[in-house]
């Protein structure tokens, strides 16, 4: 209890969250966090280098854990490079549903 206590106080203090999301299924510690961040309203970057097919047909991983980070003006990127650019911009590319008027 006292990781869980400690990783939601870091998320809340996060000015944002990058997911990890390689493997065959998001890990279900991973998919809650983004469900938790996005209920934050944190802007959401998911990073998968692993090429498997997972989730639906026509997205990265599971469609809700992509549709969250989309929502969040975030996006999922395969490799460090992409990352690391689309961190430098800073900017969200959609508005947050969370925040909007």
């Amino acid at each position: 209890m006292e990781i869980g206590r400690r990783n939601r106080a870091a998320m809340d203090a996060a000015d944002f969250v990058i997911a990890a999301l390689d493997g065959q299924e998001v890990d279900s510690g991973t998919a809650s966090e983004v469900g938790y961040a996005a209920g934050q309203g944190k802007l959401i970057y998911g990073y998968r280098s692993d090429l498997r097919q997972s989730g639906e047909l026509g997205v990265h991983v599971n469609l809700q854990v992509e549709y969250f980070i989309v929502a969040s003006g975030g996006e999922i990127v395969s490799d460090l490079g992409t990352l690391l650019e689309v961190l430098r911009k800073g900017e969200p590319k959609v508005d947050n549903p969370s925040t909007a008027a």
